[in-house]
């Protein structure tokens, strides 16, 4: 109770400590209307996740789809969990009231068996947040204003040439706009069934080349049901700098610091803070010439009070890139990087790590080429040498291919390769029950690999309508096991036992019924083979690497009635989970937002409309969700 009113305090706190930005004379900007992007613009779209340079959306050869900010601010969501349910190249289930379960092409992990989601990067504006102790993401540690976030890129499959080791089946990659697209006072406040949120924004410009935005935010989640105590809040505040001091450079300063806490049940509440802040150098000499110099530093930290273990972890990261054109058929993109992480861990009863700290060096180099082979026919082929802290140096290579016979259609292959380097959490990892070792991280474990095969096409089937569809086959090897200890059965420890087969595809479509009608449908399928290596333990069964659906179905609807009102829906189904079995269920979302004043918008949101509550994630492992209705304003002052 007393960190329950301990965040109430700082989020009030904050909330009216940022009045006083508020009252600063400012150009007041309108609410957007909010007309869904034309289809041939958003096919004309830049995207810069699958080359690491922009490029158009049509012309990229990758399962990549785009949240834009009007499919964002039209959701009704304000967790980054809620808002990346619109993408239907991702598996999103929730586990609690500030918890989620986030991968793409499955491996999503079984926690009875420890094993945790750990093959998605995720990276906002440039910062990677997955953490380096166990590969995962911790996404209560993560939050965005909805209307500050410029457009999220989205890869289904792996990204490790441009990104690195753990881009294995994914790359989410959320991009906020620039300070001088939110100028002015905004305030925003959401309230309803098991949810409150608040936000103040205040923006502004120095000079004509200098633009600026504050922001605080907070967050109350009380328990997700009566049984469950997993309430949770938050409160994060930041800002961002962009200066132009020219026509060709753009120098960004932009950091976030954040506290939070979540209830654990009948453990104490987890306690965790958080900052960052990053200088990103743009430089660009023609469309397809361009440097970026970016380096940040990011602390995050954990604790569970009364002796249940804490750690530190602190990152240096500086990248380059620079990408240009060779000729008239090359363009190459170019970099490299350098990572330290250093940390520290307090034992908790029954897990520790040893040794307890460590610092973790990363370096990379890479280089990828994009021939013009013939004037519809290109060719993509990078390569990455990266050394991570605990495999060594490693090779990252991928192959792309594209076709584009007419300028609304592009059919695409690619040969990719990605590991999952080993961790402190794999490597360090000791743990005990009593006086007695249970399991041990070895110091042999190795990186789990992925060979992906992939083949798509991408067709904009007249000014109305869009298509993709994108199939894929992995191979993975290495992937994570318990062992039994070689001379008897403990202590357990991690081991290099599984391997096989995923394949299926991800397909979605974009249509226009009318010029104020718009439906987007998703499908994604999802079929797994995996099995023991000759001479593992086989304890815990294979089902210890992921607990998936075979089938999502999403559709999308987004109706315009007037200038001023937006009514949206969301129609989900996610097929039985096998083992442990979870049922499968259909869900629905809708919200209504009414624009009474150019100034301010008024909306209500429900989610989880056909179920009092449902489970997406078995019951031992996570609460139900339950249906939830929230009224919210916001308002550019």
């Amino acid at each position: 109770m007393a960190e329950d009113a301990k965040g109430t305090r700082l989020l009030i706190g904050a909330l009216v400590g940022s009045l006083s930005c508020i009252s600063l004379p400012c150009a007041a900007q309108s609410v957007e209307e909010l007309r869904d992007m034309p289809i041939d613009a958003l096919a004309n779209l830049d995207v810069s996740s699958v080359t690491k340079s922009a490029a158009s959306l049509s012309d990229a050869p990758a399962s990549i789809y785009v949240i834009t900010h009007d499919d964002i601010v039209r959701a009704g969501t304000v967790t980054l969990p809620g808002i990346l349910r619109l993408a239907p190249n991702l598996q999103v289930l929730r586990s609690s009231a500030s918890g989620a379960t986030i991968t793409a092409r499955g491996l999503s992990g079984n926690p009875e068996a420890q094993n945790f989601p750990n093959k998605l990067l995720v990276l906002i504006d440039g910062r990677s947040v997955y953490s380096p102790l166990f590969s995962g993401v911790y996404w209560d540690m993560q939050d965005i204003i909805p209307e500050d976030v410029d457009r999220i890129e989205v890869i289904s499959g792996p990204g490790a040439t441009l990104w690195g080791a753990n881009a294995v089946n994914g790359v989410i990659n959320i991009v906020t706009r620039n300070a001088g697209a939110s100028q002015g006072g905004y305030v925003s406040a959401l309230g309803g069934s098991k949810l409150f949120d608040a936000a103040l924004r205040f923006g502004d410009r120095i000079n004509d080349t200098i633009n600026y935005r504050l922001y605080v935010k907070g967050r109350r989640r009380p328990d997700s049901v009566e049984t469950a105590d997993d309430d949770a809040y938050r409160v994060q505040a930041g800002a961002r700098f962009d200066w132009s001091p020219s026509d060709a450079d753009l120098v960004t300063f932009q950091g976030d610091i954040q506290r939070g806490s979540r209830g654990q049940g009948a453990l104490p509440n987890e306690v965790f803070r958080g900052g960052n802040i990053v200088a990103r150098w743009n430089r660009s000499w023609s469309s397809a010439s361009a440097l970026q110099l970016q380096v940040y530093y990011d602390h995050a930290g954990r604790e569970t009070r009364q002796d249940n273990g804490r750690f530190q972890l602190d990152t240096f990261d500086v990248d380059f890139q620079h990408s240009f054109q060779l000729a008239a058929s090359h363009n190459l993109v170019w970099g490299g990087g350098a990572r330290v992480t250093r940390y520290n861990i307090d034992e908790a009863p029954g897990l520790a790590f040893s040794p307890d700290k460590r610092t973790l060096f990363l370096a990379n180099m890479f280089v990828q080429d994009s021939m013009a082979l013939t004037p519809s026919l290109t060719a993509i082929a990078g390569l990455k040498l990266e050394r991570d802290p605990y495999s060594g140096a490693v090779l990252l290579p991928s192959a792309r291919l594209s076709w584009k016979p007419s300028s609304t259609s592009m059919l695409w292959a690619a040969a990719s390769r990605a590991i999952r380097s080993p961790t402190p959490f794999d490597r360090d990892v000791v743990e005990t029950v009593g006086d007695t070792v249970f399991l041990l991280g070895p110091a042999d474990f190795r990186s789990e690999k992925l060979t992906a095969l992939e083949a798509g096409v991408r067709l904009v089937l007249t000014s109305q309508a869009s298509l993709s569809v994108s199939s894929f086959y992995n191979l993975y090897d290495d992937l994570r096991n318990i062992e039994l200890a070689p001379s008897g059965f403990l202590p357990l420890q991690w081991g290099n036992g599984i391997k096989g087969s995923s394949y299926g595809l991800d397909a979605w479509g974009d249509f226009r019924i009318t010029d104020w009608w718009r439906l987007k449908p998703g499908y994604s399928l999802l079929i797994q083979k995996f099995d023991f290596k000759s001479g593992a333990s086989e304890l815990l069964g294979i089902s210890q690497i992921g607990n998936d659906p075979k089938h999502r179905v999403s559709l999308r609807s987004s109706m315009d009635i007037g200038p001023r009102i937006n009514v949206d829906a969301d129609l989900r189904y996610v097929s039985r989970l096998p083992d442990p079995h979870v049922p499968g269920y259909v869900e629905l979302g809708a919200r209504i937002g009414w624009r009474f004043i150019d100034e301010a918008e008024l909306s209500i949101s429900g989610f989880n409309l056909l179920h009092k509550r449902h489970y997406e994630l078995p019951a031992t492992q996570a609460s139900p969700v339950p249906r939830s209705v929230y009224v919210a304003l916001k308002w550019h002052i």
